[in-house]
């Protein structure tokens, strides 16, 4: 019993024993979680400081960056709407400037036109003074003569008549008699020693000239993008160009030998070179009508040395190099030229004049021929004009002009030049009337088309059927194109023949060009 007390007592002793020490270890277990619990809090607290210090850094470093692109956006505004101000202040200047000018000009002419009536009014006055003066003069000489002016007239014609009349006729018959004794048969003999001497064969002018390529891949380049190159190459030559009608080639077509040949030089280039594009051919064009200038010259010099002409002006040098390039009746006027020098030359010896002139005159008897289509009138006048500004000797210009008899002869080489000009120009072979009237027909279409304001260049293309002008934008505006194409069309209705219809073509076009250096 003593033992079973003693064994229930130590029991609930090691119970309370084990309670309180159970309780102790709890709440020692209960601290240690209460202070690792603060101490999370604290270092979540610290890390949420580091973590909004370092947002509030950022946020300040985008604040900073975000003023800086401000002021830098803001500072170029500036700087552009600064520039835009000084453009426009020295705009204002210049038209100022220009106003300006132009008051004082007005003011100038209108001094000038005051003037120009006040002398125009004192020059009708004196005309008018003249003619009283004339009148008074012829009624005062009337009243001495007792008869009227028509009455002496008639009086002094009528004896000068009576007194020659039988001088004349008898002068005459005696000169017709020893025409018929000698100049028919001299006549013959220059003219068969003449053409013997220099006959020579002519080539006659196609209006098409043929490019080969070195494949019809080429053909797709020289078209372009939407056919702006090809476009582009008509426009700057004036000829029309054919890319279907042959395999590996290409057909220019254009009445003007001079067109067709840098037209064909032109294209020649950009195939080898291979860059093709519309700013290009326009280099190319360029230089080679630089280049065939230079051709012009030499061919003229050339031409001048085979007949041994010396002391020639540069421009009359150049002017008998350009007649390579034309054509009359599809006779080449260079090679006619030098026929007709060659003749007169023979001529000249068989009657004892001098050779060396005579020769002169063949060669230059259809330099007008060079310009005929820059300025109105006959070759044979506009050549001698072009001899005489020259300082050519007085004969070679009235030989010149007197030619096709449109001035009276003043030397026997004004009949030389004629004899000759009509034996190269006649004889079998020489000439071919169809092609000269269809080249004239072009070249009226151009002077007719050059002819209207505003038209800085015409071309006459696929064999005369179209006629492209190229107009000043500054000139003639979008409305006026029209027009000018609706009178062009009615001019030519109106003042020349042809088959089918014309197309007539206004290209109006402006460019801006500016480098970046």
């Amino acid at each position: 019993m003593g033992i079973l007390v003693a064994a229930v007592v130590g029991a609930l002793a090691g119970i309370g024993v084990g309670y309180v020490i159970r309780s102790q270890l709890a709440r020692f277990r209960a601290g240690a979680a209460e202070n690792q619990a603060r101490a999370t809090v604290d270092q979540a607290a610290q890390e949420a400081k580091g973590i909004l210090k370092e947002a509030e850094v950022k946020a300040k470093a985008e604040v900073i960056r975000a003023r800086e692109e401000f002021e830098k956006s803001n500072k170029a505004r500036r700087d552009e709407l600064t520039a835009v101000e000084e453009r426009l202040a020295q705009r204002e200047t210049n038209l100022d400037r220009k106003v300006a000018m132009l008051d004082k000009k007005e003011q100038t002419l209108e001094l000038r036109l005051q003037e120009t009536q006040q002398q125009a009014a004192k020059i009708e006055s004196e005309r008018a003074e003249v003619k009283n003066l004339a009148a008074e003069a012829r009624q005062k000489l009337q009243q001495v003569a007792g008869m009227s002016e028509d009455e002496a007239r008639k009086t002094l014609l009528a004896r000068v008549e009576k007194e020659l009349h039988g001088e004349v006729g008898t002068m005459i018959r005696r000169s017709q008699e020893q025409a018929k004794e000698s100049a028919g048969r001299e006549a013959q003999r220059l003219v068969a020693l003449a053409v013997q001497r220099c006959a020579s064969s002519h080539a006659s002018e196609l209006m098409t000239t043929v490019v080969s390529l070195p494949s019809d891949d080429v053909k797709g380049r020289i078209i372009g993008r939407e056919g702006r190159n090809i476009r582009a190459l008509e426009a700057a030559t004036g000829v029309n160009i054919l890319i279907d009608d042959m395999p590996e080639a290409v057909v220019i077509s254009g009445f003007d030998p001079v067109r067709r040949e840098v037209a064909r030089l032109a294209l020649e280039s950009l195939v080898a070179d291979g860059r093709i594009h519309p700013a290009r051919i326009e280099e190319v064009v360029g230089r080679v009508q630089d280049n065939l200038d230079e051709t012009i010259r030499e061919t003229g010099t050339a031409a001048l040395y085979a007949i041994g002409a010396q002391d020639v002006d540069v421009e009359l040098v150049r002017r008998v190099g350009r007649l390579k390039f034309r054509t009359s009746f599809s006779q080449n006027v260079l090679q006619h030229a030098e026929e007709v020098a060659n003749l007169m030359g023979v001529m000249a010896g068989e009657m004892g004049l001098d050779v060396s002139l005579a020769r002169r005159i063949g060669l230059f008897h259809d330099i007008g021929k060079a310009l005929d289509h820059e300025v109105e009138g006959g070759h044979a006048l506009i050549g001698a004009d072009l001899l005489k500004r020259h300082g050519e000797d007085a004969v070679v210009i009235n030989a010149v002009a007197a030619h096709h008899e449109e001035v009276p002869g003043e030397s026997p080489y004004a009949a030389l030049c004629s004899a000759a000009d009509a034996i190269s120009s006649s004889r079998v072979g020489a000439r071919s009337e169809t092609s000269e009237i269809y080249v004239k027909r072009l070249e009226k279409l151009e002077a007719i088309a050059n002819g209207f304001g505003g038209v800085k260049k015409s071309y006459a293309i696929q064999a005369g059927r179209e006629v492209r002008l190229l107009v000043d934008p500054e000139k003639v505006d979008d409305n006026q194109a029209v027009i000018l194409a609706r009178d062009v069309s009615k001019k030519i209705e109106s003042d020349l023949k042809y088959p089918g219809q014309i197309k007539i073509i206004v290209i109006r076009e402006t460019r801006c060009v500016e480098y970046a250096r």
